[in-house]
């Protein structure tokens, strides 16, 4: 099986947080002295009934080796449809709807990818550091063995 030579060299922490994106990625760059600039385009997934995009920020850490993504794990969702019910019948019409990132983690705001880490020591470190961020209520690591949707995660 192909499976048996792919190693999952990444961690994952779960963020549980208010604030917007950007503000979290600064407060994050504080205390962990990471440097994650917003990537140009955001992660997008097409579904049946419309288009969900996703910010990310990246650091590649040329020193570590590593490479760190934030990523939103909730946001809203682009749906074009027909709604025969208006006042203007068969005409499309744009909506929104709340998407998820990953599905399975449902109350998660945002999610910390961490690649290419040899040890659970630096995941550890990262929670820790996180937790110390007083606008984050709770981080936690995420087994990503029991998601279903990890190659959610392949971007």
């Amino acid at each position: 099986m192909i499976d048996d030579f792919v190693s999952v060299d990444y961690g994952l922490i779960a963020i549980h947080s208010s604030l917007e994106d950007y503000r979290l990625a600064y407060f994050i760059n504080r205390h962990l002295e990471l440097r994650l600039e917003r990537c140009p385009r955001d992660v997008s997934f097409k579904r049946k009934d419309g288009e969900s995009f996703f910010s990310r920020y990246l650091f590649e850490d040329d020193t570590n080796d590593a490479a760190w993504s934030l990523i939103q794990n909730k946001n809203s969702m682009v749906s074009t449809h027909t709604n025969n019910t208006s006042l203007f019948a068969g005409e499309g019409l744009m909506g929104t709807s709340s998407a998820l990132f990953i599905p399975e983690l449902k109350t998660v705001d945002y999610i910390l990818k961490i690649e290419d880490t040899e040890s659970d020591t630096a995941i550890d470190n990262a929670v820790t550091g996180l937790l110390a961020i007083k606008y984050i209520a709770t981080a936690y690591k995420i087994d990503h063995y029991k998601l279903k949707s990890k190659n959610n995660l392949i971007f």
